[in-house]
């Protein structure tokens, strides 16, 4: 395995100077629980990924904000959110055969999980987190840097950066028979600056709320809230 380790390193052009940061990115918890059954304690990415989310987060931000002074904050945060979504990331993580090195539990490798866009997607996370803390901020940002700059101008260019309501809509329809509805429930102001508020139900339960000085932006805005309660984008 760690020659495929160092197959990895030798494709997205970093070699870690702490190899188990390495193996750990890499590790499933479904590798992980298999080995703890037999009394081997293994750590695997979740945390990882966490923290991979953050410097991504801030990494496309930076990048956008200083890139595009012309794009005013609602542009750049669809873009923004473009570029780091699950789909995003596993285009991504396919260019350097990220899923080829993941360490996976039998089922999960059973089940095709090596092609799993969420496992895939979280892997790649954890990779930037673990390049992050092993060799600093630059090294990760010229890692992950040349995929989100092709991502961004791609969206720039077409104009197809996805919007909240787009984004959330994508990720509902995953689930069959699922109902996605937005509701005015309150609209308050003058006649020349009123303001809206939107709740968005998922089989009538509310997942987000949201205001805006139109409808749009405040259906925008619910599924905004929508898609971080499901983890979907940051806060940022």
């Amino acid at each position: 395995m760690q020659q495929n380790f160092s197959l990895l390193e030798q494709t997205i052009g970093y070699c870690f100077n702490d190899k188990t940061l390495l193996e750990k990115a890499l590790t499933h918890s479904s590798y992980a629980n298999e080995l703890k059954a037999k009394g081997e304690n293994v750590m695997y990415n979740e945390r990882l990924e966490f923290l991979g989310d953050s410097v991504l987060s801030l990494i496309a931000s930076v990048y956008l904000f200083k890139g595009n002074s012309t794009l005013f904050e609602g542009d750049l945060t669809k873009i923004r959110a473009g570029i780091v979504c699950e789909n995003a990331l596993y285009e991504y993580a396919c260019k350097i055969n990220l899923g080829d090195f993941l360490l996976l539990g039998h089922g999960e490798e059973a089940t095709g999980g090596r092609k799993r866009k969420s496992v895939v997607s979280d892997a790649f996370e954890a990779l930037l987190a673990a390049i992050y803390l092993d060799g600093g901020f630059a090294s990760a940002r010229k890692f992950v840097l040349p995929y989100l700059k092709q991502a961004a101008e791609t969206l720039i260019k077409t104009g197809s950066a996805e919007d909240y309501k787009t984004l959330l809509q994508k990720f509902v329809q995953q689930n069959k028979g699922d109902i996605l509805e937005y509701i005015m429930v309150g609209e308050s102001g003058p006649s020349h600056a009123k303001m809206f508020d939107y709740h968005v139900l998922l089989n009538n339960n509310i997942i987000g709320k949201g205001s805006g000085k139109s409808k749009r932006d405040a259906e925008q805005a619910a599924a905004k809230q929508a898609l971080i309660l499901f983890g979907k984008i940051s806060e940022k």
